[in-house]
């Protein structure tokens, strides 16, 4: 299954193949030169095909589990200041995605959002210690009884597009379709101090499945 972000650039990107394989034929009369172009378009073809890819994942929907939003490795595990929203001291987890990693943002509670904002940024690689703050970017707050969490979608250096579903007021599912983010990225979690994390860095984490921590 494909994400609906991925629609419009893969009929170009099909549109694109084919018209080359159709000047390669039409214009060069060299078989194996024709074959190489053809199995080049094939492949550019299917890495873009799998950018977009949206396996669906059964979440053990739970008020005690906070879940993985994305897929990717825990690059951050530290305690930081959150400035936007808290305004207070937080157990900042960061998880970086490779642009072969599925790039759709879960929901890592479930519950109230009670705020939604998009900050247009730089474009500074996803791991620069300033791309929490100066990056394009979004901030999503979930609150439920048992926990209130923050996490940011920040675009990277090939990363030109954040989509953002979260709306202020909705009513949220632990590890339903929160946002995607196009072409290699990460998304930062703000957790209260306390929280016991249940990953360590460098740990791949799969979207809507690997526990990040227990409240």
């Amino acid at each position: 299954m494909f994400h609906k972000e991925g629609y419009k650039i893969l009929g170009i990107a099909i549109t694109i193949c084919v018209i080359i394989n159709i000047l390669s034929y039409t214009f060069i009369n060299v078989e194996w030169v024709n074959q190489l172009i053809l199995a080049a378009t094939i492949i550019m073809f299917l890495l873009v095909l799998q950018f977009f890819r949206n396996p669906k994942r059964q979440t053990l929907v739970s008020d005690h589990n906070i879940v993985a939003p994305v897929d990717g490795k825990v690059v951050v595990i530290e305690e930081v200041f959150e400035k936007e929203y808290f305004k207070e001291k937080r157990l900042q987890v960061s998880v970086f995605m490779s642009p072969v990693n599925v790039h759709v943002t879960r929901h890592p509670i479930n519950g109230k959002v009670v705020f939604s904002k998009y900050h247009p940024g730089k474009f500074l690689v996803a791991w620069h210690p300033k791309s929490s703050e100066e990056n394009e970017r979004t901030t999503v707050v979930v609150k439920n009884n048992a926990v209130e969490v923050l996490y940011r979608q920040i675009a990277g250096a090939l990363a030109k597009r954040i989509v953002n579903y979260a709306k202020e007021g909705q009513e949220v599912v632990q590890g339903s379709d929160s946002g995607f983010i196009k072409f290699g990225s990460r998304v930062d979690l703000f957790l209260p101090l306390n929280t016991p994390i249940d990953v360590k860095l460098n740990q791949k984490v799969k979207g809507g499945l690997t526990v990040i921590a227990k409240v």
